[in-house]
């Protein structure tokens, strides 16, 4: 199964995500709005090119994405 986010990885997995899987569709992230660490991992809240907002976590522990719409 592919990854439902998509990133830019150079020094760390998951510097700066490029595209997600939502519903069955790849959409292209346009802009990162804001990105945060919690004790679990990363977050980012990002805008898509047809302008859907998403919260994106990634968790370290168990290495998995959740998406959530906005």
């Amino acid at each position: 199964m592919t990854d439902p986010v998509l990133c830019h990885s150079g020094f760390e997995y998951a510097e700066r995500p490029v595209a997600l899987y939502w519903e069955g569709q790849r959409l292209e992230i346009s802009e990162i709005l804001g990105r945060w660490r919690t004790p679990s991992g990363k977050r980012f809240r990002v805008i898509t090119r047809d302008d859907q907002v998403f919260e994106l976590f990634y968790d370290e522990s168990p290495k998995i994405w959740r998406i959530k719409e906005m």
